[in-house]
């Protein structure tokens, strides 16, 4: 368990680090370094994304850096999407299809998609800028559809692969809401992953895919991991970690596809 609480401590190091979600970091290293199988490593990290970062969605809500209506444009998609998932995988599961594979497939995608997130963040917030001003009202009409339409792709992805609530959320939600300070941003997509990393969690505990000591000794090396690296991220320059880590989420999600 020791090598758990390590990796835990790792994990958190490298979430305070870069701001980057846990999920793209935490199921790669479970399953590649320990052999987790897929499932186990997906919803054990769920139910460790919902409580780690509970306690930044309470910061973020006291200091009132939430916008609480988009959270819920974004729920009333995520919600369900991650519910239907769940009762997917449970009918398949019964039905004895091979679910790892899946899950391996998926986690894959939601990697290249982040990595391409990391990258490509400041572009999507400029071109959501630049449409925002070219179409004014109509722009403002068709974002809450919008915004609901993302939470259903989330649920659905964070639900298969526990990744996707953090730095591909907040790349959407910069694109979709261009004006909102990028704090606000940060707050919100926080606020939104966790209740909807708890329903896929629970989801995942429910079709018994989640090692309760597995998160515990996770849980109990994250939280000064975390504390350590939000201290020093302000000493590494950010266009020196984010191509490096877009990199690496490239490279481990092109090797899950093929």
């Amino acid at each position: 368990m020791l090598a758990y609480t390590l990796a835990g401590l790792l994990v958190g190091f490298l979430v305070g680090l870069t701001g980057v979600g846990g999920g793209s970091l935490m199921t790669p290293l479970l399953m590649f370094v320990f052999g987790i199988p897929p499932m186990v490593a997906v919803g054990t990290d769920l139910l460790f994304a919902a409580i780690t970062k509970l306690n930044g969605a309470v910061a973020h809500g006291l200091r009132r850096t939430v916008d609480w209506r988009v959270v819920g444009l974004l729920g009333t998609g995520s919600v369900p999407a991650a519910l239907a998932t769940t009762a997917a995988l449970d009918r398949w599961q019964e039905a004895g299809a091979q679910l790892d594979t899946l899950v391996t497939s998926a986690l894959g995608a939601a990697l290249i998609l982040t990595s391409l997130a990391l990258v490509f963040k400041r572009r999507l917030h400029r071109v959501g800028r630049e449409l925002a001003g070219r179409l004014n009202g109509d722009w403002t009409r068709w974002r809450p559809a919008l915004t609901v339409v993302t939470g259903l792709l989330l649920g659905a992805l964070v639900t298969l692969s526990s990744v996707g609530a953090g730095a591909l959320g907040a790349a959407i939600l910069l694109f979709l809401y261009p004006r909102l300070p990028t704090v606000r941003v940060v707050g919100t997509d926080i606020a939104h992953a966790v209740p909807l990393t708890a329903i896929a969690g629970l989801g995942h505990l429910h079709l018994g895919s989640v090692d309760p000591a597995l998160l515990g000794s996770l849980l109990l090396g994250s939280l000064p991991g975390i504390y350590l690296g939000s201290h020093l991220s302000a000493n590494i320059p950010e266009r020196v970690m984010r191509p490096v880590l877009a990199s690496m989420l490239m490279a481990i999600g092109v090797k899950f596809i093929w």
